[in-house]
C-alpha cells in the first residue's frame, strides 16, 4: 500500500495553469525527487500536498486518507512535515527553543493546563524537551543549542530547519530545495544527512531540489514537472537522457551531463 497516492490534481491561477493532472505514488521508506525549470509548479504541488492550497480536481491519499483540502496544521498531524525553500526560523527564539516550540501541535493539553500547571502540563513538556534533545543528539547540534539561528552558517540553518521537522515524528518527510544557497561543502554534508535521515528515521523523503547533483546522487526516482505538467518520470540516468527533459532545461537537445544537469 502507498503512502502517498496523488490522482489528477489540477490547480489554476486565474487563467494560469500552475498544476495539471499530477499523479505520484510514494511507497514507504522511498526517497524520491521533483524536479523542473523555474515555474514549473513544483512548490505548489508541495503546497497542494500540505494543505495550503486545495485543488481544483483530484484527491491527495495519505496513509489510507483523502486529505485534499485539509488545513495544514490537520495535514501536519496525520504524520507530514516539510521544509520550506526560504528557511522559516524563529529568530527571535535559541536552536533549542525552535525545536520545542514547533511541537506545539502534539502537546495535548489546553490554556488551563498550562495556567494551572496540571500533570498533563508538565508530562507534555517534558516529552518536547526529551524530542528536542534526541534531534540536537542525532542531528550533531548540541554546541549550538543556545544560538540564535540568524547567527549560525546557512548549512546548520538548513540542519535545524530539518530537525524541527523531525521533531513531529513524520511518516513522510518534504524538503523543498534544502541546497539553495548553501557552498559544496555544504552540499555534500547535505547530501550525506538527506540520505542518513531516511535511514535512521525510517521516513518517506519527497524533495524539491535546483541542485542537479543532489537529487542525482540521492533520489532513486525522479519526476520532472514543466508549465505545471509531468514531462517524464524515471532513474535519475533515465531522467538525464530524456530530451523532454533536456529541451525543457536548455531548449535544445543537448546531454544533460554537458551543462550539469
Amino acid at each position: 500500500m502507498s503512502l502517498l497516492e496523488i490522482r489528477n490534481i489540477t490547480l489554476f491561477f486565474g487563467g494560469l495553469r500552475a498544476v495539471y493532472k499530477f499523479n505520484l505514488d510514494l511507497g514507504g521508506g522511498e526517497l524520491v525527487g521533483l524536479i523542473g525549470p523555474n515555474g514549473a509548479g513544483k512548490t505548489t504541488v508541495f503546497n497542494l500536498i500540505t494543505g495550503f492550497y486545495r485543488p481544483a480536481e483530484g484527491e491527495i491519499i495519505f496513509d489510507g486518507q483523502n486529505i485534499a483540502g485539509l488545513r495544514p496544521h490537520r495535514v501536519t498531524g496525520l504524520g507530514m512535515a516539510r521544509t520550506f525553500q526560504n528557511i522559516r526560523l524563529w529568530n527571535s527564539l535559541t536552536v533549542f527553543e525552535n525545536l520545542c516550540i514547533s511541537q506545539h501541535s502534539t502537546l495535548g493539553y489546553g490554556f488551563l493546563s498550562s495556567v494551572l500547571r496540571t500533570g498533563r502540563f508538565y508530562k507534555s513538556e517534558r516529552r518536547v524537551r526529551k524530542t528536542a534533545e534526541e534531534i540536537v543528539d542525532l542531528l550533531g547540534i548540541r554546541h549550538y543549542v543556545k544560538e540564535f539561528p540568524k547567527n549560525l552558517p546557512y548549512g546548520l540553518q538548513r540542519r535545524v530547519e530539518i530537525g524541527r521537522a523531525l521533531c513531529l515524528h513524520p511518516k513522510l518527510l518534504l524538503l523543498d530545495e534544502p541546497a539553495a544557497g548553501m557552498n559544496p561543502g555544504e552540499v555534500d554534508q547535505l547530501i550525506k544527512l538527506i540520505r542518513w535521515i531516511r535511514d535512521e528515521f525510517k521516513l518517506t523523503v519527497l524533495l524539491i531540489e535546483h541542485h542537479m547533483r543532489v537529487v542525482m546522487t540521492v533520489c532513486e526516482r525522479m519526476k520532472v514537472l514543466d508549465f505545471g505538467e509531468t514531462i517524464a518520470q524515471g532513474t535519475p540516468d533515465e531522467i538525464k537522457a530524456n530530451p523532454r527533459v533536456i529541451q525543457a532545461y536548455l531548449g535544445e537537445e543537448e546531454p544533460v551531463h554537458a551543462r550539469g544537469i
